[in-house]
């Protein structure tokens, strides 16, 4: 059950690659809030902007227009992205990828191992401990993205297409692990996906079409009442997205 804090805001947030009659808007003015404890799944097929939606959630992407801003979040490491393609770094094994978030922040090593470990299992890929990126499968990898978001315990997580690469049954655990996750610490859990099997899992569902964010009635916009809470919370920040954006690394 998700609660009355609002972690972030998207409003009218549109995003345009390039300029001029060769420009691709990715995102239409898209209106959405994200509240603590939320289980939201953002639908739609490849290339309907999802994905660049998710980045404008994360901060990894400035909307060309409109607003995103995080009331409820004190930086980017409130945020755990698992992204859709392959993120691992190949010098690294995969222990130590999953624990690097925890150590960049400064985490004693002890304590980023043990975290990193018990997030590989809660996906089932313990036993990949020791090996390198380019000795597992692509399905593994996705399996040990989302184990590095795990490890974090972010307030916000937001997974990219996170069961697409994997079987039925491994894709299955690994949301499990995700829901798992977010309930433990309370964390928001966006995801997207094009799978209603997926979606059915999660409490609201939003779809996209064509870089639209649609509402339930299947129009273009902002569900029920959504839009002006957005309205009067950007009106009272100040925390912009380019104020959050250059916080991070």
């Amino acid at each position: 059950m998700f609660s009355d804090e609002v972690l972030i805001v998207c409003q009218d947030a549109a995003l345009t690659f390039g300029r001029g009659p060769g420009a691709i808007v990715a995102v239409h003015g898209a209106s959405l809030r994200v509240r603590a404890g939320e289980r939201l799944a953002i639908v739609g097929p490849s290339g309907s902007g999802k994905s660049s939606l998710l980045h404008l959630l994360a901060g990894l992407e400035r909307p060309t227009s409109g607003t995103v801003t995080r009331p409820g979040l004190e930086g980017a490491r409130d945020i755990g992205l698992v992204f859709q393609g392959d993120s691992l770094i190949p010098a690294l094994d995969v222990v130590e990828n999953t624990a690097l978030p925890l150590v960049v922040a400064g985490a004693p090593e002890s304590r980023a191992r043990a975290a990193a470990l018990a997030a590989l299992a809660l996906v089932d890929a313990a036993e990949l401990a020791d090996r390198l990126p380019d000795e597992i499968s692509g399905g593994q990898a996705q399996r040990v993205a989302a184990a590095r978001v795990l490890a974090q315990s972010p307030r916000v997580i937001l997974a990219d297409e996170p069961t697409g690469r994997l079987d039925h049954a491994t894709g299955g655990r690994v949301l499990d692990a995700l829901l798992t996750a977010a309930d433990r610490t309370g964390a928001a859990l966006v995801v997207t996906t094009h799978d209603p099997a997926v979606a059915a899992r999660l409490t609201t569902r939003r779809s996209m079409r064509d870089g639209r964010l649609l509402t339930a009635a299947g129009t273009a916009g902002s569900a029920g009442t959504a839009g002006s809470g957005a309205r009067h919370i950007c009106g009272q920040t100040s925390r912009t997205t380019t104020q959050q954006t250059d916080r991070e690394p």
